[in-house]
């Protein structure tokens, strides 16, 4: 009979050579086995070649293998089977488990039930769809090597103490998980601080945030910081950064130099308008940066047409910058019920812009017809500029007020409107949330 130690030093022989043997078959088909030295590998050819097949019938190529050759090691029942069918169940498409494989190797190690649920519990705990889970896996799928009591809790804890509503903590990570990564203390705190800095009001950065998630990715010292000096150096008033930040949140993460000199040429080229005029066009409508050349010149040819001076239109523009993104057919129909019905000089047009961007059916001619039964004549602001309740009680008063300019946005949050002693004390709303509702289109 054989002693006990003959055969264990017989089982390790054996083991030996099977692991010269799997290696040479990886080393056969291109795969590169030196991570696996110190791993255990099955116990025959066979298996082994099953685990790669498996892994190709998937999508993956034996280059992807090469990025992590430790997925050989995992077992097809313990490991490969239940992580893949959990991810199919919570959502992933079993089409791209080939591409969440590759993106993200590692999930074929984690434990289903200790690793895995409790992070998708706690995704769906922040109020994210069940049918988003896998959406959201895909784009992010580090999230499930997470721990949950640290980075992506103390994320959610410091979003929601700035403002952010706990209830819009699950569509933010759908629409950017990425931030449940982030480290608050040298990420995204530095960044709202920042823009808070800049005037940017807590409450109004807490809205913008739950709108724009992504924002929270925009590197603060190679993107932001340059973003906010370039803005400056165009001529854009320190004291309405905030303003066109919470017009246009992306502008603090475009490549901006090269956008903002594009645009003013075209400015200065096509409407004569001066750095300055074109300072305050961007104030007033930072969107502009990134229209294109071809939709802002539409609108302005229509007026120059009309027999509009070139330099009464780049008046225009620079008043009513938003002017320019008017479709003509609309601009076309304004414009002729304008003249037709209303019969009024284009110089009123010059002096009132704004007129183009109010809606023909629903305001213009509706409100224009109640003056014509009442046999009042007045100014365009004065029939347009206000809202349907301040309206009706200009039809009902015994005299015509004197008209005011919108609000206006002065750093720190703080809005000055203009004639506002008129206002009702039904019309009383905070200064963040009028800067809400002017400024932030989200």
């Amino acid at each position: 009979m054989p002693s006990v130690t003959w055969g264990v030093v017989q089982g390790r022989k054996e083991k030996l050579v099977s692991r010269v043997i799997i290696c040479d078959y990886l080393k056969g088909i291109g795969i590169v086995p030196d991570e696996l030295e110190n791993l255990e590998l099955p116990s025959t050819v066979e298996v082994m070649r099953d685990r790669v097949e498996f892994l190709q019938k998937l999508g993956l190529t034996i280059d992807d293998i090469n990025e992590y050759p430790l997925m050989l090691g995992c077992s097809m029942r313990k490991n490969v089977i239940p992580v893949l069918g959990y991810l199919e169940k919570i959502g992933v498409q079993r089409s791209r488990l080939g591409e969440f494989i590759k993106n993200y190797p590692q999930v074929l190690h984690a434990s289903v039930v200790v690793e895995l649920v409790p992070v998708v519990k706690f995704l769906r705990g922040l109020d994210v769809e069940k049918q988003d889970i896998g959406y959201v896996l895909m784009k992010y799928p580090e999230l499930l090597g997470f721990k949950l009591e640290g980075t992506m809790s103390t994320s959610v804890a410091y979003l929601v103490s700035i403002g952010v509503n706990p209830r819009d903590i699950g569509p933010m990570v759908t629409q950017y998980p990425y931030f449940l990564g982030m480290r608050v203390g040298t990420m995204i705190k530095p960044l709202v601080d920042y823009l808070v800095s800049l005037g940017l009001p807590k409450k109004i950065l807490a809205r913008l945030l739950e709108k724009r998630a992504y924002v929270l990715g925009y590197d603060l010292e190679e993107t932001v910081k340059p973003n906010v000096e370039c803005l400056i150096s165009f001529g854009i008033r320190r004291e309405t950064l905030a303003s066109v930040i919470a017009q246009y949140p992306q502008i603090i993460g475009l490549p901006l130099k090269a956008k903002l000199s594009t645009q003013q040429y075209f400015f200065n080229l096509k409407l004569k308008i001066d750095p300055e005029g074109f300072a305050r066009v961007i104030e007033r409508m930072p969107q502009l940066i990134s229209l294109n050349q071809n939709v802002l010149m539409k609108p302005i040819e229509f007026l120059i047409a009309r027999a509009i001076p070139s330099e009464d239109v780049a008046k225009m523009v620079v008043k009513c910058p938003p002017l320019v993104a008017v479709p003509v057919g609309l601009m076309k129909n304004s414009y002729y019920f304008f003249k037709s019905e209303m019969g009024r000089p284009v110089k009123e047009l010059v002096e009132f812009p704004e007129y183009f961007t109010y809606s023909l059916e629903s305001r213009i001619k509706s409100r224009y017809q109640r003056l014509q039964s009442k046999g009042i004549r007045c100014s365009l602001a004065w029939l347009l500029n206000c809202s349907d309740q301040r309206f009706e009680e200009r039809l009902q008063a015994d005299y015509i007020e004197t008209e005011s300019v919108g609000p206006s946005f002065i750093m720190g949050g703080k809005l000055a409107i203009p004639g506002g002693e008129i206002m009702s004390d039904v019309d009383e709303e905070s200064d963040d949330e009028i800067l809400y509702r002017r400024t932030v289109s989200l």
